[in-house]
């Protein structure tokens, strides 16, 4: 058993990709391998995938590793057949060419993400009971302390004005990666409390599951 600090870990928003890249096929596997002719992709490159398999479609994933035609994408197991139909999944990545620190951050919240439940009970019955269904939607909100000089601010104001969604990464402290793809809403009206940090605050609503690598 460990337990781990979130001092020291960065957070990072994408701020530039490169030009979408088709793929004419993806294993079912437990590590999924993409059949995309010349992608000129390398080991360690993170892309946001497009994909039949709505499992798959809209993550941030991480290259694992490449041969000229197919290349690997790290922790994506796809074997499930019932969920990831075999010859549906095509589709296509964007690798994800910079990322911009979200430096000076003061507090992280995360909300939702609550397992919902439907209740049903039989007329002979008199207790009820429950079968989970879907997930309430996932959002987390940093706040930082305000300086519009940093280059963060240009790139959360571009993904709020566009409503595009940008691939955040967070390298913590304990030297695992979390990556996700999210909406970005950015408040940049600095708070006026006395004798506080004035600080602004940005909302990144979670578009699919992130994916938590080891290192």
């Amino acid at each position: 058993m460990s337990v781990f600090l979130p001092n020291g870990s960065t957070v990072s928003i994408a701020d530039s990709y490169d030009t979408p890249v088709a793929f004419t096929a993806i294993t079912n596997a437990t590590e999924a391998v993409v059949s995309s002719v010349a992608h000129g992709l390398l080991a360690g490159d993170y892309v946001e995938v497009t994909s039949g398999w709505a499992r798959l479609n809209n993550r941030v994933v991480r290259v694992k590793s490449v041969l000229t035609d197919s290349f690997v994408l790290e922790s994506v197991n796809t074997t499930n057949v019932a969920r990831f139909i075999p010859g549906a999944g095509i589709g296509s990545v964007r690798k994800i060419l910079a990322w911009t620190p979200i430096t000076q951050i003061t507090d992280s919240n995360k909300t939702g993400g609550d397992q919902q439940n439907v209740t049903y009970s039989f007329l002979e019955e008199d207790d009820e009971h429950q079968i989970p269904t879907s997930k309430s939607p996932l959002s987390f909100t940093l706040t930082m302390a305000d300086d519009p000089s940093l280059p963060h601010n240009a790139v959360l104001l571009e993904a709020d004005d566009d409503k595009a969604a940008r691939a955040i990464r967070i390298n913590l402290a304990s030297g695992g990666v979390i990556a996700y793809n999210a909406f970005a809403s950015f408040d940049n009206v600095p708070s006026l409390t006395k004798n506080s940090v004035m600080a602004v605050t940005a909302v990144f609503a979670v578009v699919a599951k992130f994916i938590r690598y080891a290192a």
